[in-house]
């Protein structure tokens, strides 16, 4: 065969370009310039592009086109015999280099190379070149592990300067606005957040009426032995409610009688949720704190009083006594139910029971207690619930790192964007079925009528991120209930993605020029 009948018949070729929130020199656009001058020079045809918009390399869930190009190189549909990626970080920033290696191995054992086309090495399979790619594969993988220990330094660094990190202030205190020289500059509502990068959030003490309240809630547990419960019967009686316009109740009461905030204490890191691996409830040592750091609305005595009576609590009990306990309650109510621990007065709280033995239904199998019904979901929902401010927090962060403006409604937690379009946040739990197949029950809220409701859809840990749907309400507002299993076709899959880079992509305020 002569050399011009070789030249008149190039490679056939499939392209991947991969879009995240990097730096504008990985934009697809430039990936395909570069990929098409390296195909020129190679003698190859780009029959194929798969594409993944706004897309995270920290896995391959959700990169819907790297999954089907796997999956055309081995069915064997893959019509090309070589891949062109811009470089190795395009392929992923795969947090174990291994995996990386993994995908490009399947498409060498079905004859298909990968070419890294930006890359200042041939990938030819010599000892230099492999050398080469596992260390580049490796650095992929630790950028966004120094990406994430920067971003994590960084909070670290401004809660140790006494500066308030993302969340609502809590009953009987406010967030304020300073300004890089520390000065007061304006009160901030709920949902308000602030507008300038230099700007930083501290706590002042709230309206008169709610200081007084939480410094009565002290004194009525530290000096007359009062419960949780009873602290909240009174206040329920005198017709008071929480920050939240809602009831009081035992859990509330609680949480003010062990918040540091209340001393003026900043304290942060309480649980680990980094690159979407397992969330982390961190011990004592690894919070990061700055004492002293806003104007206490409680006198640290009697704070340290109270924390000696609920260690005391906690103490006085072994892990065969709050066992013991719990037989007693059940051979005398016939059922155990969070409701039945709690009304108790002098049982432990259920909060006692999670954190002792991991959660409820763990304390309820060590006494061979099984429940009538599947109480599972009663665990996950308290999870999801927990979870629920963190995303939240996270999502307006993403939208006021891109200049956006945000407020919260503090009753809905809709999220009114510009003030003009609004997103609602929901939480998908995952079920696993008989089969062993994944399903997820998506609920959207027709009061609210959100523009975009995110679904971050969870994994079978019902901890860890899976994926998001981004659902435009003029969609999909029809039904209201949809159910979703791992796949779901082109009609509802159009709208997933691997993390929020397309929603913020989207709230982007881009210049217009001006008609002349």
């Amino acid at each position: 065969m002569s050399l011009e009948s070789l030249q008149s018949n190039p490679k056939r070729a499939a392209q991947y370009v991969r879009m995240s929130t990097d730096h504008q020199r990985y934009s697809t656009d430039n990936q395909a310039d570069k990929i098409a001058e390296y195909a020129a020079t190679r003698d190859f045809v780009i029959v194929r592009t798969y594409a993944d918009e706004g897309r995270s390399g920290l896995n391959i869930a959700g990169r819907d086109a790297l999954r089907r190009l796997i999956d055309d190189v081995q069915s064997g549909a893959a019509d090309f015999e070589a891949i062109l990626v811009y470089d190795v970080s395009r392929w992923g920033r795969f947090q174990d280099a291994d995996e990386s290696a993994y995908y490009e191995f399947i498409c060498r054992q079905r004859g298909i190379h990968v070419h890294y086309c930006g890359e200042q090495f041939e990938n030819d399979g010599s000892l230099t070149s492999d050398m080469m790619k596992v260390m580049k594969r490796v650095m992929s993988g630790a950028y966004s592990q120094e990406l994430s220990t920067k971003v994590f330094v960084g909070q670290c660094r401004l809660i140790t300067l006494g500066y308030r990190q993302g969340g609502p202030a809590g009953y009987g205190l406010r967030r304020f606005l300073v300004n890089d020289r520390n000065e007061l500059k304006a009160p901030l509502a709920a949902g308000e957040h602030k507008s300038l990068q230099t700007d930083r959030v501290i706590l002042v003490p709230g309206p008169n009426d709610e200081v007084e309240t939480v410094r009565r809630i002290y004194r009525l547990f530290v000096l007359e032995l009062r419960s949780e419960r009873e602290i909240a019967t009174i206040l329920n009686g005198e017709g008071r409610k929480t920050d939240l316009g809602r009831a009081w109740n035992r859990a509330v009461v609680r949480q003010i009688l062990v918040n540091e905030k209340y001393i003026g204490n900043n304290v942060y890191n309480r649980v680990s949720f980094k690159l979407k691996k397992t969330r982390v409830v961190n011990p004592p040592e690894m919070l990061i704190r700055r004492d002293g750091a806003f104007e206490a609305i409680v006198d640290p005595g009697i704070f340290a009083a109270a924390q000696s009576i609920l260690a005391e609590r906690a103490r006085r009990f072994s892990d065969e006594q709050l066992l013991d306990l719990l037989r007693s309650l059940l051979a005398s109510r016939g059922t155990l139910s969070g409701m039945i621990i709690d009304e108790v007065e002098d049982m432990p709280s259920t909060a006692a029971y999670r954190s002792r033995f991991g959660s409820l239904l763990r304390a309820y199998q060590l006494i061979g207690y099984e429940p009538v019904r599947d109480y599972r979901y009663v665990e996950t929902n308290r999870q999801l619930r927990l979870m629920h401010p963190d995303v939240l927090a996270r999502t307006v962060a993403g939208i006021e790192r891109i200049g956006g403006e945000v407020i919260v409604d503090e009753l809905t937690d809709l999220l009114v964007v510009n003030r003009e379009l609004t997103v609602a946040i929901v939480i998908a739990r995952c079920r696993r079925t008989e089969a062993g197949s994944l399903r997820w029950r998506i609920r959207l809220d027709a009061g609210l009528r959100p523009d975009i409701t995110v679904v971050v859809r969870l994994e079978p840990d019902n901890a860890t991120v899976r994926d998001h749907y981004l659902l435009p309400w003029i969609d999909v507002g029809a039904k209201l209930n949809i159910g979703m299993a791992e796949d779901n076709g082109v009609m509802l899959d159009a709208y997933r993605v691997d993390d929020l880079a397309p929603l913020y992509h989207m709230l982007r305020r881009h210049a217009v020029e001006r008609a002349v």
